[in-house]
């Protein structure tokens, strides 16, 4: 019993000796800076929340929003490198703490100026109504913006990361070159043939000139749909049939594309008949017409008939409507081929396409050798006469 006191005496003066009197006041300098500092978070946001909310800057919300949780972490990280000093410890592990301290805060600041920049992009995309297929203004706006914010973000990426490891002596030299890399004359010069950086200035080439833009109808790699999404290295592309065509953003610059909403929404849409040459092109005109009257996918702007082509066995009509957007014109196509072959069904059968021959029979080439009977009576006799009926044979009558 003597000796387990002694050795429990001996574990507290350890502790005593460790935690001194310095020591515990320095960590609780540590806690009180931890407490003040979350005080001074939680008043200056409120303070901002009531602002925005009296001045109704959505901009000011919306930074607010995205930076309160990582501000919380970076005004933590401050009050710990503020009072670290304090704490009585070896000096290899203040080495070791102030350099993930300085680390962190680092990414912590690089992650804030983020979340500001998706701040203000995403309250310069607000301002605009994007549901309104109309507003080219909106989609200009909306696809500059967003790819603006892709190739920011990238290259504060890099500064963040070179920032980091400059605070390493052994790898400084990546850290200044990473570093440099961020600045557009690096990307130009030393890095414009690598595949990820030739993608971002890919991406801010169409973020100035804006071949394509969000929600776009385009045809890529023989595929239709619509331009869902814009990010710093590819391009998606909804297809009509919800899939989803993933294309680099290199391609975009480097190929040609069909772009069928650049400069509007409404399209011109065609439907080709193949008809006999006694169609009714006239008829079917005007029935055009009352079919695109009835049609609520007809936008009233165009409409056409024309024969187009002739074959040797057919004529080639076409007839051309307009409609406010790509799908609709789609549709409206669908419902005028359906009409107008229903049409010509009932009232124009001989006008659908059909395969003509011709039958000619020589008659030099044929020979006829009647029978006596048949010469004698062929002037005066019909056909019925020239026949040998099975009652006029005497065997067959008397085996009756």
């Amino acid at each position: 019993m003597p000796d387990q006191e002694t050795a429990t005496t001996e574990v507290f003066e350890g502790i005593s000796r460790y935690f001194s009197t310095r020591m515990l006041i320095a960590l609780g300098c540590v806690a009180a800076a931890l407490i003040i500092a979350l005080i001074i978070h939680w008043i200056v946001y409120r303070v901002g929340f009531k602002a925005a909310k009296r001045s109704k800057s959505r901009l000011l919300e919306r930074i607010l929003n995205r930076t309160r949780a990582i501000s919380r972490i970076g005004i933590m990280i401050l009050a710990i490198e503020f009072t670290l000093p304090l704490v009585d410890m070896p000096d290899s592990v203040r080495t070791v703490l102030d350099r993930i301290v300085l680390v962190t805060l680092i990414g912590v600041c690089g992650w804030l100026v983020n979340q500001l920049l998706r701040s203000v992009t995403d309250a310069r995309i607000a301002r605009f109504d994007l549901n309104n297929e109309a507003n080219m203004d909106a989609r200009k706006v909306a696809t500059r913006m967003k790819v603006l914010r892709q190739g920011m973000g990238m290259i504060i990426l890099l500064v963040t990361i070179g920032a980091m490891l400059m605070t390493f002596p052994d790898v400084r030299a990546i850290g200044v070159s990473m570093f440099a890399s961020a600045g557009v004359a690096g990307i130009v010069i030393g890095f414009a043939a690598q595949p990820v950086l030739s993608n971002l200035l890919a991406g801010i080439q169409i973020a100035l000139t804006q071949p394509i833009r969000i929600g776009d109808a385009v045809i890529m790699e023989g595929e239709w749909g619509w331009i869902e999404e814009i990010n710093s290295t590819f391009v998606v592309v909804k297809i009509w049939d919800w899939r989803r065509l993933v294309v680099p953003l290199t391609q975009i610059i480097n190929k040609p594309i069909q772009n069928w909403s650049l400069e509007s929404q409404s399209i011109i849409g065609s439907v080709t008949f193949f008809l006999d040459y006694t169609a009714p092109v006239s008829d079917m005109r005007e029935k055009l017409k009352e079919f695109l009257k009835e049609s609520k996918h007809w936008d009233g702007d165009v409409q056409v008939l024309q024969v187009i082509d002739t074959t040797l066995e057919s004529v080639q009509v076409r007839a051309l409507m307009s409609a406010h957007n790509s799908p609709t014109a789609w549709d409206l196509r669908c419902e005028i081929r359906e009409k107008m072959i229903g049409w010509l069904q009932k009232e124009h059968p001989s006008a659908l396409p059909r395969r003509r021959g011709e039958i000619r029979i020589d008659e030099s080439d044929v020979s006829f050798t009647p029978t006596s009977s048949a010469k004698k009576g062929a002037d005066e006799s019909g056909m019925s006469d020239q026949i040998k009926h099975p009652e006029d044979d005497p065997d067959i009558a008397s085996a009756s």
